[in-house]
Formats: C-alpha cells, sequence, structure tokens
C-alpha cells in the first residue's frame, strides 16, 4: 500500500469500467492522466483537435455500447470539445468529457487557461460537475458511469484541478466503489403491451419504424422476431440501420412515406418524432394512425405526436413481449404492394446508378461503393458525414449486419468522419472502414486522417466533392436566387493529396468508369487512403433526391 493520486485513480476507474482507450489532445493539466493510463495499460489517440476527441470518444460508446472517454485541457481545450459533447446527447451517447483545470489554490487569481467550465455543460449533458478533492475521484467517477448509461444514455462532465490530479490519498484508507451501477432491463406494463396487441390485431396496414435504441439495446434479433411473427414490414434509421439486413423480405427502404402515411397502426420504436420522422405529422404520418410509442424516457412519448399506446420500456423488453403475445398472421397483399413500390424506386435509382455522365453522378459512386466494400470477406463499416452525398449513398449502401452504419445523429454535426473511423479500428481492426465524406465536411476535422497514419489505422475516405456545401447551396439557390447565395461555393479541392501529405494514398477520380479501380487500390493499399471523387453538384436536383431541413 502507500499513496495514490487523482490521476491514478481516474484510471483504475475508467479501468474498471472496461474502458480500453481515451481520445485526448495534450495539455500539461491532464498530464497527470496520462501517466497513470500507461500504468493501467489503457491507450491513448490523441487527436489533432479537442473536437475530433470528443467525436471519437461519442463514437467508440456507440460501438461498444458502454463509455467512451475523452480528455481535454483546460479553457480552449474544454470549449472545443463542446460541439462533440452536444452531438453526443442530441443522439443519447454516454460518453465521459474530462477536463483539466488549474489548480484550486490558484483559482480566481488569472491562472492560465482559467475559466468556468462546469455551467457550460448544464444544458447539453446529463451532469456536470467539479471533482472537489482526489478521494472523491473515485465516487464521482462512479456516478459519472451511472448517469451516462442509465435510462436514456447521455454525457456528462467533470472537471479535475490539476492538484485534485497529482495530490495522493493513503491507498489503505480508500473504498474504491463496488456494483454502483445495474444493467437490468426495464419491461413494459402488460396491460400496454395488451393494448398494442389489440391494435396489431385490429390492423390491415401496420407498420414498424425502428430507431437507434434497437442497436444500443441489443434488439435485433427481438425486432426480426416480433416482425416475421406479425408479418409487418420495418423501416429502420439511425443506428438501427442493419439492424434487419439488406435482402431481409420485411426490410423496406423507398416506400417508407407510402407505408407510414397509409398505415393504420404504427410501432414507432426507440426513434422519437423529430425532424426526421416531420414531428409526427402529415403527410409521412396519417392523420388517423395509430400509433403505439416505445421509449425509455417516459418525456418522449407523445411529444409532437399524440400516442394511443406508450410502452416505457427498453427496445428489447418491448419487442420480446410483443412478439410473445402477438397471432401470427399474414399480410400478403400488404407486403407485396409495397415491394412493388419499393420496387418502382429502385429501379429509377439503378437507371442513375449506371450513368455513365460527367461529373459523376452520386448513385453511381454510391453503387461501385457499396459493391466494393461488400465484396468477398469484407466486413464494412460505413461513417456517415456530410450532406446530399451522404444522403443519396444510404439509399444505395448495403448493409448486413447491426453495428454498420455510424452517422452524427440528430443534431446533423458535421466533421465526425475520421473521429468516428478512429475509434472504429481501435475497437475492430479487422473490419473495413469507409468514410463517406463531404468535401466540405472534410474541412472541419480533415486533419484526423493524419492521427489515423501515425496510429496505422487503414480506413478509407471516399470523397464526394461537388465544390460546395451542396445541400445548402440547392435549395438556397431556389429559395433566394444565384445572386443571393453567397458563402455556399467551395472549391474542387485535392483532398486526395491531403491524404498523400499525411503518409497515405490517394487516387483523383473524375469518370465513372473509373471508380471501382480507384476503391480497389485504396483498399489494398493497406493505409489510410482517400478517393476523391468529383460529383455533379446538380445531381440531387436531377434525380429528385434533394433535401433539406430547417
Amino acid at each position: 500500500m502507500g499513496m495514490v493520486s487523482g490521476g491514478q485513480l481516474v484510471a483504475r476507474m475508467l479501468k474498471k469500467e472496461g474502458v480500453r482507450h481515451l481520445f485526448t489532445l495534450s495539455g500539461l493539466h491532464v498530464a497527470p492522466i496520462y501517466a497513470a493510463c500507461v500504468e493501467e495499460g489503457i491507450s491513448l489517440i490523441d487527436t489533432r483537435h479537442e473536437q475530433a476527441a470528443a467525436h471519437a470518444a461519442d463514437a467508440y460508446a456507440r460501438l461498444t455500447r458502454g463509455m467512451g472517454v475523452a480528455v481535454v485541457t483546460a479553457g480552449p481545450g474544454v470549449t472545443d470539445a463542446l460541439t462533440g459533447v452536444a452531438n453526443a446527447y442530441a443522439a443519447s451517447s454516454p460518453m465521459l468529457l474530462l477536463g483539466g483545470a488549474a489548480p484550486t489554490f490558484n483559482q480566481g487569481r488569472g491562472a492560465l487557461q482559467e475559466m468556468e467550465q462546469v455551467d457550460l455543460f448544464h444544458r447539453i449533458s446529463k451532469w456536470s460537475d467539479r471533482v472537489p478533492s482526489p478521494e472523491a475521484v473515485p465516487h464521482y467517477l462512479a456516478k459519472a458511469f451511472r448517469v451516462a448509461l442509465s435510462g436514456r444514455p447521455g454525457p456528462v462532465f467533470l472537471e479535475l484541478a490539476w492538484d485534485v490530479l497529482c495530490n495522493g490519498v493513503d491507498e489503505e484508507s480508500l473504498r474504491m466503489p463496488e456494483r454502483y451501477r445495474t444493467d437490468a432491463r426495464v419491461a413494459p406494463d402488460p396491460r400496454k403491451v395488451d393494448e398494442a396487441l389489440a391494435l396489431l390485431r385490429a390492423a390491415e396496414r401496420p407498420a414498424i419504424l425502428a430507431g437507434s435504441s434497437i442497436w444500443w439495446d441489443g434488439a435485433w434479433d427481438a425486432l426480426r422476431a416480433f416482425a416475421e411473427r406479425a408479418q409487418v414490414p420495418v423501416f429502420l434509421n439511425g443506428a438501427g440501420r442493419g439492424c434487419l439486413p439488406a435482402g431481409h423480405p420485411l426490410f423496406f427502404q423507398h416506400s417508407r412515406k407510402e407505408a407510414l402515411s397509409g398505415a393504420d397502426v404504427v410501432f414507432v420504436i426507440g426513434t422519437p418524432f423529430d425532424f426526421r420522422l416531420n414531428y409526427g405529422a402529415e403527410p409521412t404520418f396519417g392523420a388517423e394512425s395509430k400509433i403505439v410509442q416505445v421509449d425509455i424516457d417516459p418525456t418522449e412519448l407523445g411529444r409532437n405526436r399524440s400516442v394511443d399506446v406508450g410502452l416505457i420500456a427498453d427496445s428489447f423488453s418491448a419487442l420480446t413481449a410483443l412478439e410473445q403475445g402477438a397471432d401470427r398472421a399474414r399480410r400478403d397483399t400488404l407486403l407485396s404492394t409495397l415491394r412493388e413500390g419499393e420496387a418502382r424506386r429502385q429501379a429509377t435509382i439503378d437507371e442513375w446508378a449506371k450513368s455513365d455522365s460527367t461529373p459523376i453522378h452520386h448513385y453511381r459512386l454510391a453503387k461501385e461503393l457499396s459493391e466494393v466494400a461488400n465484396s468477398a470477406g469484407q466486413d464494412p463499416v460505413f461513417i456517415a458525414d456530410g450532406g446530399n452525398w451522404v444522403a443519396m449513398a444510404a439509399k444505395v449502401l448495403e448493409l448486413r449486419r447491426p453495428g454498420r452504419w455510424l452517422d452524427p445523429g440528430p443534431l446533423g454535426c458535421l466533421g465526425v468522419g475520421a473521429p468516428f473511423a478512429l475509434a472504429s479500428k481501435v475497437l475492430h481492426p479487422e473490419r473495413t472502414c469507409w468514410v463517406v465524406q463531404g468535401d466540405g465536411s472534410f474541412g472541419l476535422n480533415g486533419f484526423d486522417f493524419e492521427t489515423a497514419v501515425r496510429f496505422k489505422l487503414p480506413m478509407v475516405c471516399v470523397v464526394g466533392n461537388d465544390a460546395a456545401w451542396g445541400q445548402i447551396r440547392l435549395p438556397q439557390v431556389q429559395m433566394f436566387g444565384e445572386d443571393k447565395s453567397p458563402a455556399t461555393r467551395l472549391a474542387p479541392t485535392r483532398y486526395d493529396k491531403v491524404v498523400e501529405a499525411f503518409g497515405g494514398h490517394g487516387e483523383f477520380v473524375t469518370e465513372p468508369s473509373h471508380i471501382r479501380s480507384a476503391l480497389e487500390r485504396a483498399l489494398a493499399s493497406g493505409t489510410v487512403a482517400c478517393v476523391n471523387v468529383l460529383l455533379d453538384p446538380d445531381a440531387p436536383v436531377k434525380a429528385g433526391a434533394m433535401g433539406y431541413a430547417v
């Protein structure tokens, strides 16, 4: 026994929670944590911007369905990470941000990088506080893990002053927290399950819309079992993508509007009625449609849309109960009608995907990417970071397994590409990682492809380059005209050369016939690669795929 520092206690608690990697950008305020992580065998991935460190911790949490942790220095280090925390909060991702601070004996005297930090996070985290002393570190960390992972998950922030990290505690007198949180599931009210099943039995045109909680709750098998028993078409969004594999007879993608607007009962599972669902209003949903909503957060039930049955439960428990009580059904007419509509829309996409026009059409690039990524022996993960290119690619990219799609979430935050990919590769080096990147979003955290090179984390960034903030520019020009649409153009930058300068591999593509070979060379390079593809800026309008939200 002997003395143990606050920094060492931080590292021990992280190890106890199962955290194997930290994301950071160096600063002396947090150096004691670094030293302690070396002692405990926790790997540090140091990024080129604190926002990237926070984004990477967010992705780490999503991929492990556990804690992701970022450590940043005081002042600007903390403020740089704010956006990553806000994004995690909107996406219900349980990340922990640890921020350094000036020594307590210098606070209030104008110390280096001194500022009020705790208050910054009150509205964008589940809990924000400062650790008062070294002996308090274990219990504050235990509470941080408990709060972040309970109920609807979310980020937390803890401030740790220099002396709190450096000063020692008598290890013999210290009591480390044990069994400080539970992983118990939340079962639905049986009465409400019966009400939901009664609506299902009376339904002729039911539908299931399932979101990110299917992934978070490990509920993909339960979703499939319920859908197959009741023969209900399934639509997925967010991290729910891939939870029913492409090719499953009940998975639908292109007929969501018709299915939801014409449904007599819709099961909305683990996804909010936000802008992505048109706030539950027409024409996305029918005014007369009955709604069964499942969410672990009771405050989400009935937000923006009246709910006929609300189930407070995790998705696994709710779907298991629904499957056990559901009658076996046949809905051949409904499914065939939706499949016919699906085929018509797929045929339109397929025509654009065959286009040999230049500049290259988004759907052509997406189709080539999907086929290369899903070639024999590959287990691809797709990181979505951009506007029109990403939105259109999402309609084409084939997902075969859960947990293989990462996007920013409802905050719509650009710049997650390289940081999310860092987390993906440190956790799953065996999986191929494809960053579906807009040329605008590349500029936010593109320097972290250097981080990937430095840590030997191979990945392929496919830049859809339309030399514009396309998702903003197209509707802005339509609404206000060309002469009143400033700040929406970019240069056709050689992002492939940027990645080459970092020590990676670059490919520049201007012809459709060159896409596949460029993607294959990038994958075969075994390093960080950028395939920079010049896209038609007007393709979203031509294909009827332009969208925007405010």
